[in-house]
C-alpha cells in the first residue's frame, strides 16, 4: 500500500537523520511492539546484530539493512492486523509539527475499560464512570500541540478510531488539554475522545474538571513523573 510506503520512508529518514541511529531503531521497534528476537528472525539475522546496533556497539546501519529493518517491522505488523501502521499512516499526511508533537500512537486489538486503562498507567479517574471503552491511545507533547499545531490538524490524533485515550504530557496548569479537546470537537462535529489523561500535574485544575463535567469528557490525572516511564507503561499493555 502507498500509505505503508510513506510510513517506511518516514521511519528510515528518522533513523538516518538521528544523532543516535541505534536509539532511533530501538524506538521504532518498540513502537511496533516487536521483540529483538522476532525482528531478527524476520530479517534473517541473529538477535545480537539488532542488539549491537541499538546499543551503539555497531556503526550506523547502511541503507540496505534499514530497508530490511523497516520492511520486517511492516510485515510483522500486517500479520497482526496492521494496527500500528494504521495509526502511523494518519500522521504521515499531517504537518511536521504534528508529527513532532505525537510521542506515541496505538490501536488495541481488544477494547479496555477506562478504569483498567488508568490503573495500568497509574492514573486517577477524576471525571467518568470507569466503564468507558478504550480502543487505542495517542500521546502528545501538550505544549507543542497547543502552541505549534494548527487546530485543523487535531483530527489526525484520533488515528483509526475516536474511541481512544488522548494523553497529554508536560501539562503545566491543567487547562490547555481541555481547550485542545474542545477544538477537536469543533473540527469533528462534536466527537470527542473516550478519555483525556493529563501528565505533569499533581491534581486536576478546577476549570478543567468543570469543562470535563459539562462536556461529558472523562478525565484522569497520571502520577507517573517521567514521560519515558509513561510510554513504557503504555507499551506494556
Amino acid at each position: 500500500m502507498e500509505a505503508w510506503r510513506e510510513v517506511g520512508i518516514r521511519i528510515i529518514g528518522d533513523i538516518v537523520l538521528s544523532p543516535s541511529p541505534g536509539k532511533a531503531m530501538r524506538k521504532w521497534r518498540e513502537q511496533f511492539r516487536v521483540t529483538q528476537t522476532d525482528l531478527a528472525s524476520a530479517m534473517g539475522v541473529s538477535s545480537s546484530v539488532i542488539s549491537d546496533y541499538e546499543s551503539g556497539r555497531r556503526r550506523a546501519p547502511g541503507t540496505r539493512f534499514l530497508r530490511k529493518f523497516v520492511a520486517s517491522l511492516i510485515e510483522i505488523d500486517e500479520s497482526r492486523g496492521g494496527h500500528t501502521l494504521r495509526s502511523l499512516a494518519t500522521l504521515v499526511v499531517g504537518s511536521s509539527k504534528l508529527q513532532e508533537a505525537v510521542l506515541d500512537m496505538r490501536e488495541f486489538e481488544e477494547p479496555m475499560e477506562s478504569k483498567e486503562f488508568c490503573e495500568r498507567i497509574k492514573a486517577e479517574l477524576v471525571v467518568g464512570t470507569g466503564k468507558e471503552l478504550i480502543l487505542g491511545y495517542t500521546v502528545v507533547d501538550s505544549m507543542k500541540l497547543v502552541v505549534e499545531v494548527p487546530a485543523i490538524e487535531y483530527v489526525r490524533l484520533y488515528g483509526a478510531t475516536t474511541q481512544r485515550a488522548a494523553i497529554f504530557t508536560g501539562v503545566a496548569f491543567g487547562r490547555s488539554p481541555l481547550v485542545a479537546v474542545k477544538a477537536m470537537q469543533a473540527g469533528m462535529g462534536g466527537l470527542r475522545p473516550a478519555l483525556v489523561v493529563m501528565q505533569g500535574v499533581a491534581k486536576a485544575d478546577k476549570l478543567a474538571v468543570a469543562i470535563a463535567q459539562r462536556e461529558g469528557i472523562p478525565l484522569a490525572i497520571c502520577s507517573i513523573q517521567r514521560v519515558e516511564e509513561l510510554l513504557e507503561a503504555l507499551r506494556s499493555i
